[in-house]
């Protein structure tokens, strides 16, 4: 155990209806016995005066809850003080608290550190629990609570120990080869069982990426000048986001309004109108939209269908339908910028479009750092594939297998877990 007894709020601020202070370490039972008395019985709520050891002063009554290590959230003894939710109150217990020896106010995330370093959860599961603090949108909800609850560590522990496999047959054909002249005789079907695991765990690296449930599925809106791009960008954010003007070239720099629409998160980018211009500063616009266009996932296309730069990419949007002759007749969604008829049915494309481009609900989402990782994995299963020296093979096994480790924080992860922890809030 960690030698320090820590304690913070862990609801939100106050005022509020109550407020939890969690205590957590060797003395969290000795907080109990100085406060309220008593340990109530393990896992049972206990209704306690809470009292200042010192004056006798009554603080507050409260709920009381006891968690004796290791059977805790962190791994250690855990109380949790259930507290009228009053700024005086809080301060009050605090304040004692902070006078007990060995005791210190947790610092951002500690008490899920200490979680993770008494083994309690891994560093998947932490990374999913950080996620689910931020979420925002229905579909972070799911993906976060989906690698909070193991889903990623299971499917790693899975690919190791199909990879243990792997390496028991290689050193089972060591123990029989001819010490003099180690060969490569491996069982029938070696090499089929290492192709299938490299393809499912090449099937998850090519899904797709987590951070497009955080950063939004990038939209970019194009099109000639006064084509009604920034219009259409405010109907679709909800908001005035963007100015709008029948002045030719108003938008010259890159407007961006994140939005959620069905629950899916969506980063709209409103360009500069597309022509040839002797304006300097509408010429960078130009080339801000052109860069834009080359990292969009998807764009709506307000022009002629002709002079759309990517087709596949694309929805194509007229939106002046309500005109007695449109612009183009052609395109997928007709719509009005200034009375929203239509806008409905360009949301319902762009979330058909979404269902590809983020993971599906049940679907483990890989962030960049887990890439990073599967992809070394993969690279040296595929040396463990190509290698004929059956020592050769069984250390890029070893390799793979050590690699998967860093996922689930087993090794090679201690310059990162000061970031990762320190976005906690503090409490959490």
């Amino acid at each position: 155990m960690t030698g320090d007894t820590i304690y913070a709020l862990s609801s939100g601020n106050p005022p509020a209806a109550i407020a939890i202070v969690r205590i957590s370490g060797p003395q969290a039972g000795l907080a109990l016995e100085r406060l309220a008395g008593k340990i109530p019985e393990p896992r049972h709520a206990g209704l306690s005066a809470l009292r200042d050891p010192e004056s006798g002063q009554t603080l507050d009554n409260a709920l009381t809850l006891w968690f004796p290590g290791p059977g805790s959230s962190t791994g250690e003894n855990l109380a949790e003080l259930h507290l009228h939710g009053g700024r005086a109150v809080v301060a009050a217990v605090s304040a004692v608290l902070g006078r007990f020896d060995g005791f210190r106010a947790a610092e951002p995330g500690e008490f899920t550190r200490r979680a993770f370093e008494n083994g309690r959860i891994d560093l998947a599961e932490a990374e999913g629990l950080a996620d689910l603090l931020t979420a925002e949108t229905e579909s972070q909800r799911r993906a976060a609570l989906l690698l909070a609850g193991g889903g990623l560590s299971r499917q790693v522990e899975g690919w190791q120990q199909r990879i243990l496999g792997l390496s028991a047959a290689v050193e089972a054909a060591l123990d029989f080869s001819d010490e003099v002249d180690v060969g490569d005789e491996l069982p029938r079907g070696w090499l089929d069982r290492l192709r299938n695991l490299a393809g499912e765990m090449s099937a998850v690296l090519a899904g797709p990426p987590a951070e497009r449930l955080k950063e939004g599925i990038k939209v970019v809106i194009a099109g000639p000048p006064n084509a009604g791009k920034s219009t259409l960008l405010n109907r679709l954010a909800g908001r005035q986001a963007a100015i709008t003007s029948a002045i030719a070239g108003t938008t010259r720099d890159l407007v961006e309004a994140p939005t959620a629409l069905g629950g899916i998160p969506f980063l709209l980018v409103d360009t500069a109108g597309l022509r040839e211009s002797t304006d300097e500063i509408e010429t960078i616009g130009v080339g801000l939209a052109q860069a834009s266009l080359e990292d969009a996932d998807i764009i709506l296309w307000l022009g002629s269908p002709e002079d759309c730069p990517d087709r596949e990419r694309a929805i194509l949007v007229e939106t002046r339908s309500d005109l007695a002759k449109p612009l183009h007749p052609e395109a997928e969604v007709h719509l009005s910028g200034a009375t929203g008829e239509g806008v409905d049915r360009l949301v319902a494309l762009l979330l058909d479009r979404s269902k590809m481009l983020i993971p599906q609900e049940g679907e483990v989402a890989i962030n960049r750092r887990h890439r990073s990782i599967l992809l070394s994995s993969l690279t040296s299963l595929a040396d463990a594939g190509a290698a004929h020296d059956l020592l050769i093979r069984s250390e890029y096994l070893r390799q793979a297998r050590g690699q998967l480790d860093r996922i689930t924080g087993r090794a090679g992860v201690e310059d990162m877990l000061d970031s990762l922890f320190g976005a906690f809030c503090i409490g959490k």
